[in-house]
């Protein structure tokens, strides 16, 4: 069974701040409760082709997985995939202009679960929504905060 998370908040600031801080990698443990360390192959520069490692905690356990940069325009969208671990993932960040001049910003996972997650798929699904709803508040408060 696959997994499809979306989720989406509305950020009081400009895009191109939003997405700036947002799309880069080595800013993820400041937002995403659960990732405990990032670490870049080679530079840290945000480009197709860029591969990080990241640490997590989820749902009890320690995860460790590698993302690569598939897709990235600045500003607008950053599509990263991971084929390792025990749920190979896309995730995907989209940002978009609200009339106030705010941005909103979506989050999208994807994914198919093997072995023993393709059983727990749905609560893995349910598990994610509520994580990625509490990181993107918490994305909206540092951000509105500056």
């Amino acid at each position: 069974m696959a997994v499809d998370v979306l989720t989406q908040i509305d950020i009081a600031r400009p895009r191109a701040e939003v997405a700036e801080y947002a799309a880069h990698p080595s800013n993820t443990a400041e937002w995403y409760v659960n990732i405990k360390s990032v670490e870049w192959h080679g530079a840290a520069e945000l480009r197709v082709g860029a591969k990080i490692d990241f640490v997590a905690h989820f749902l009890g356990r320690r995860l460790s997985y590698t993302y690569e940069v598939t897709e990235h325009i600045p500003g607008e969208s950053l599509t990263m995939r991971t084929s390792d671990g025990p749920f190979p993932m896309q995730t995907e960040y989209l940002w978009t202009d609200l009339p106030d001049g705010g941005t909103r910003m979506t989050l999208r996972n994807t994914g198919e679960p093997a072995g023993f997650g393709r059983v727990a798929a749905p609560v893995m699904g349910a598990a994610m929504r509520r994580a990625n709803q509490k990181d993107l508040g918490l994305l909206k408060q540092i951000l509105e905060a500056r």
